[in-house]
């Protein structure tokens, strides 16, 4: 049988969908893991990951029973859910490989007066102190402030890797992006396929 028919579309479609539930089993499990062992100490970031990780998981099994069940109503449902999700992650990918280092120093400086708990996992995680100045007078978790002189300002050590982790974001989001206009005309493929060991009606 060609590629095209009926059984091969499916297992393609049921394939790409094993991968997301996959992804984001990974995505669950590692932030959890993050907080477990105290890598990351805010909830809302924990929070934000495990709740990507479960919508996907959701639209993963939404798209699986489609595909096996070729159940007209989870498809196309499952194809809007996926369109909608492309053109975010297209979008949001864009920016992250156009934006500039000024841009990237003012959605810095919001991201870190956001959450102290953010600001203290960063002077810990890179060794640096305050965002754009170094506050002698007030306490630090960074092992650097134990000499505050020698301390770097959390700016100048976060843009060392802001550019290329915006760069690999990006570039992971294209990658998944291109893989959910993949999922969808597989899915709008195989919406208008009819099972062969079906009787004649049933498609109708």
């Amino acid at each position: 049988m060609v590629c095209g028919g009926f059984v091969c579309t499916k297992n393609a479609l049921s394939a790409l969908n094993v991968v997301y539930v996959m992804v984001s089993l990974l995505l669950i499990g590692v932030a959890a893991w993050g907080k477990w062992f105290g890598l990351v100490s805010s909830i809302s970031v924990v929070a934000a990951v495990i709740g990507v990780g479960v919508f996907l998981l959701l639209v993963a099994f939404v798209g699986l029973c489609g595909a096996l069940k070729h159940q007209q109503v989870l498809l196309f449902f499952y194809m809007v859910i996926l369109f909608t999700v492309f053109v975010l992650q297209f979008s949001i990918s864009c920016a992250c490989l156009a934006i500039n280092k000024d841009q990237q120093d003012k959605l810095l400086e919001v991201g870190w007066n956001k959450s102290e708990v953010t600001q203290k996992d960063v002077e810990k995680t890179l060794n640096c102190c305050g965002f754009s100045s170094v506050d002698y007078n007030g306490s630090c978790p960074a092992e650097c402030f134990a000499n505050p002189q020698t301390c770097d300002t959390c700016s100048n050590a976060l843009q060392k890797y802001a550019g290329e982790v915006l760069r690999f974001v990006g570039g992971i989001g294209l990658f998944f992006s291109f893989t959910e206009i993949l999922g969808v005309w597989l899915t709008h493929k195989y919406r208008n396929l009819k099972d062969p060991r079906s009787n004649p009606g049933a498609f109708l």
